[in-house]
């Protein structure tokens, strides 16, 4: 599966694209409304981060993506169905420059259908029988995912509490986002390392990388919606602004604003006037205060981090391609 070719751009290409046509094909052998559903909320793929990632932590530690290639699949199913609910919560329309799946076949449809995907993450970790991995591992990468996804569950509802409260507080802001986004990333290293056969050491590595990379890459979402456009990114930029979210610019904006700064940013997040306009008055205050900058220099320190972590790995093609991972998950638009 993995190219010859040293660039690792192309050998991450390649696997991409074979986790792309297995997720083209896995919701298509029916025309029943879920699958239906499934397939248009699967294809065509985003950025498959948490698949390639999957794959990569296992060549890490010296297995063949071949047999963890039904657990890539598999993440990338759970990560769309963390998509779909979050849509829903936050009442997005969009979702990879189309409408999302609960504006198409609406609410309680798209509830399902994010179920229907959880579950086909676990499937896709069983698949993993099949291709020769025994079952004590597949066993212990399932608890690993698991305890991810409950990990995320805590951090969307942490988010929540935030937000209502309007706690400015950053270290329960970085407690959230290693919840909510870097679990996902852990669960796709962390399981990708035990089917292969990873010692605790070399899975302990890669777990830490994933939580840097992880807060790293959720910072960089955060700073996004508040410097590029709807077009650019496929989801409607002023998300954050109309459902009030406490995100690193804001909060850095309210810590280094004085009394005015901080009355205005709470009436905009807060207050009933128009969306545009709290948008406006969030970009301008985040501008005056240096909190774009300041995050983008936080989110750098997480990725460089995850490459440190690594470190701890023996050296490889696959580590050496993860440690590109730090820099793709900030040098990006969407």
């Amino acid at each position: 599966m993995q190219s010859a070719d040293p660039r690792p751009e192309l050998v991450l290409a390649g696997l991409a694209e074979a986790a792309e046509e297995k997720l083209r094909t896995r919701w298509s052998r029916t025309s029943s409304l879920l699958s239906t559903m499934c397939h248009y909320a699967l294809v065509p793929s985003g950025k498959l981060f948490r698949p390639i990632l999957l794959l990569e932590s296992a060549c890490a530690v010296g297995g063949s993506a071949e047999m963890v290639l039904p657990a890539a699949v598999g993440a990338e199913c759970g990560h769309v169905a963390s998509l779909i609910h979050d849509d829903i919560i936050d009442g997005d329309e969009l979702r990879r420059g189309r409408r999302s799946v609960h504006s198409r076949f609406g609410a309680g449809n798209a509830i399902v259908a994010g179920d229907a995907l959880i579950f086909d993450l676990f499937a896709g970790l069983a698949e993993c029988r099949w291709t020769g991995v025994p079952d004590s591992r597949v066993a212990a990468a399932l608890e690993a995912v698991a305890r991810c996804g409950l990990d995320l569950c805590r951090g969307q509802s942490m988010e929540e509490e935030l937000c209502r409260g309007l706690r400015f507080d950053l270290d329960s802001y970085l407690t959230m986002i290693r919840l909510k986004t870097a679990a996902f990333f852990q669960g796709a290293c962390e399981s990708g390392a035990i089917l292969a056969g990873g010692t605790p050491e070399e899975v302990e590595a890669l777990s830490r990388y994933a939580l840097a990379l992880g807060t790293a890459f959720q910072i960089q979402d955060d700073i996004l919606g508040y410097t590029n456009t709807t077009e650019e990114m496929g989801k409607d930029n002023t998300s954050d602004s109309r459902n009030g979210r406490l995100t690193l610019p804001v909060i850095l904006a309210y810590r280094n604003g004085g009394h005015p700064e901080r009355r205005l940013l709470r009436q905009a997040l807060t207050g009933e006037e128009e969306l545009g306009h709290r948008h406006e008055l969030i970009l301008d205050l985040l501008d005056r205060t240096g909190a774009l900058a300041a995050a983008s220099k936080m989110a750098w320190h997480y990725a460089e981090a995850s490459g440190t972590a690594l470190l701890r790995l023996p050296p490889s093609p696959s580590r050496d391609r993860l440690a590109l991972f730090g820099q793709l998950a900030i040098d990006r638009d969407r």
